[in-house]
């Protein structure tokens, strides 16, 4: 039992990860109807800006207060992925307003392979650590019930609390905020919004900049766990499923939809893996979404769409 509670646990802390990446996804396509291949990119990008700066600044002003540096270089990497999200509306979703979704999704395909060379441009292509201070030492808990207790990864603990902050702060923002409820119209339909005079322009600069927000968090979590490398943008593709499992359209559908992947893929690569020659980690979570799908399209937690006719 305790062995099962440590790869529980672990499954947790790894799906509260991973709900943090399609948080991103989520916050585009709740705001704006676009499907953002590009959030892994961001991530990377978000990532690497934190990673030189935090290495720069200091520096370059002499400090030697990490936690000052570490503020700072937050700061400088927030106004970076601000101006991404100014530069993306200004460039390219301003010049395709009212198109269909396809051709807005292959514009999130043009700006996942830009963001991936510029910032290897910018920043390098080496490793970079960050370090944020997050604690890496093991915690045992429950050593009185179980020989050697269940051991839990401190930085994991942090990270699941940051994320499930971030999900309560969001929601209460698209349920309770003017701009929050404009975000939302102007998902539901673009030329509408515009109507009722919704300025679509600023209504997508401030998603893509909260995006932006969430994809640094998401990147400063990662980077700090397993170092800023490229590999990073993959981690989009582990949260596909998460974001279709929760619902495009559910910000705490995308941290319950990783929490169950992220369990699941632990548990079955554990205890089912060895018996099938292992590597279900890898698959598992996209053949839990193909079966949701056949029985709830929209995801457990996604807006079911009614068209009238």
């Amino acid at each position: 039992m305790g062995f099962f509670l440590e790869t529980f646990i672990g499954g947790l802390m790894s799906g509260m990860l991973y709900g943090l990446v399609a948080l991103g996804f989520v916050l585009i396509f709740k705001a704006s109807g676009v499907f953002n291949f590009a959030q892994g990119a961001m991530v990377l990008f978000a990532a690497l800006a934190m990673a030189r700066f935090s290495d720069w600044i200091p520096k370059l002003m002499g400090l030697d207060n990490k936690v000052l540096a570490n503020l700072l270089a937050f700061v400088a990497a927030m106004l970076v992925m601000i101006a991404v999200a100014w530069l993306i509306e200004r460039l390219v979703l301003g010049k395709l307003v009212n198109q269909e979704g396809v051709t807005l999704l292959m514009a999130t395909l043009g700006i996942t392979y830009f963001l991936d060379g510029f910032g290897q441009t910018i920043f390098g292509s080496d490793i970079y650590k960050i370090d944020v201070g997050l604690p890496k030492d093991p915690l045992f808990l429950m050593d009185t019930l179980f020989q050697g207790g269940i051991l839990v990864n401190k930085e994991d603990l942090y990270a699941a609390v940051i994320a499930a902050a971030l999900v309560i702060v969001l929601s209460l923002f698209f349920q309770y905020t003017g701009t929050g409820r404009a975000l939302r119209a102007v998902a539901d339909d673009h030329q509408a919004a515009q109507s009722i005079g919704i300025p679509l322009k600023r209504i997508w600069v401030i998603v893509w900049s909260v995006a932006g927000f969430v994809a640094l968090v998401a990147g400063i979590i990662w980077g700090s766990k397993l170092g800023v490398q490229f590999s990073l943008s993959v981690l989009a593709l582990k949260a596909l499923p998460v974001v279709i499992l929760g619902g495009l359209t559910s910000v705490p559908g995308a941290i319950i939809g990783g929490l169950i992947l992220g369990v699941g893929e632990k548990l079955s690569e554990v205890f089912v893996g060895p018996l099938v020659g292992g590597g279900i980690e890898i698959w598992f979570g996209y053949v839990v979404v193909l079966l949701v799908l056949l029985v709830r399209p929209q995801g457990l937690f996604g807006e079911k769409i009614i068209d009238r006719v």
